[in-house]
């Protein structure tokens, strides 16, 4: 009899595994739910004349990556002596590729990740207001201009272009008495902005889009304003850093970048 029930037990375990029914449980595997990615803050230092742009494309950026990215604004010699003293500064955007090539040879950039992202190009603005009737550059020269306000150029690129443009003019020296000079273009502007000065050679990208009236200077008036970026070696996120500078330089950045005067790098410069 025992000997016909452990046959029995036998043949019905032989058929549930040939049915494909497991007689061993088997675990059942629990995931956890992913914890939520951590939001990177980018530190931004970059040139004055992005003053508009960049925060248009770093809001973008911040819509698309759920990461901030906060913008120090200033002259570009500034911002590049705030890096050689250790600033922690995720990218750097120079409004010259002079500052940041400087900074590659004291070892202090990430050399591969140095990328053209824009060429500038400098205007001579005043207020809508203003009685000027402003042709080209030696109308600076007439009596009733008493102030013109241009960039430092001891340490701002449109502060050198502003003078390599007077100089070519020819009215560099004439024009001393009246220069009054701004610690980046943005502060330049401000000048005329406020009645400080009459006018200011200003950065397109600063003068479109706004009220005032200004005219376009002739890009052979000065060496060409060819702005770099590159991601310092001392950046705290150097691989989000690499990746809003290629949004920059990207299908997003790019035409907001061009709605601000830019000329693009690959593309034609303005006439």
């Amino acid at each position: 009899m025992k000997k016909h029930l452990w046959f029995l037990v036998l043949a019905l375990i032989g058929c549930l595994t040939a049915c494909g029914v497991s007689t061993v449980s088997t675990p059942t595997l629990v995931t956890s739910p992913s914890p939520p990615a951590e939001t990177i803050s980018l530190t931004v230092s970059a040139a004055a004349d992005l003053n508009d742009v960049f925060p248009e494309i770093g809001k973008l950026w911040e819509q698309e990556t759920g990461n901030q990215v906060t913008f120090n604004l200033g002259s570009t010699g500034q911002l590049a002596q705030q890096i050689e003293r250790g600033a922690p500064v995720d990218l750097f955007a120079a409004a010259n590729k002079q500052f940041v090539n400087d900074l590659d040879q004291k070892g202090l950039i990430l050399p591969e990740t140095k990328a053209l992202y824009g060429i500038g190009r400098i205007t001579l603005w005043h207020r809508e207001d203003s009685p000027l009737n402003i042709q080209n550059i030696k109308d600076l020269t007439q009596p009733q201009i008493q102030r013109v306000a241009i960039a430092n150029p001891n340490h701002a690129p449109y502060g050198v272009a502003a003078q390599e443009a007077l100089q070519s003019a020819g009215i560099w020296e004439e024009l001393q008495p009246k220069l009054v000079f701004g610690e980046n273009i943005r502060q330049t502007q401000q000048y005329a902005e406020t009645g400080n000065a009459d006018i200011a050679i200003a950065a397109l990208s600063i003068s479109i889009n706004k009220p005032g009236k200004w005219i376009l200077l002739p890009a052979n008036l000065h060496q060409p304003l060819e702005q770099m970026l590159a991601v310092p070696k001392n950046a705290r996120h150097p691989e989000v850093a690499k990746q809003f500078a290629a949004f920059i330089n990207g299908e997003q950045g790019r035409p907001l970048m061009r709605k601000y005067g830019f000329v693009l790098p690959g593309e034609e410069p303005l006439s």
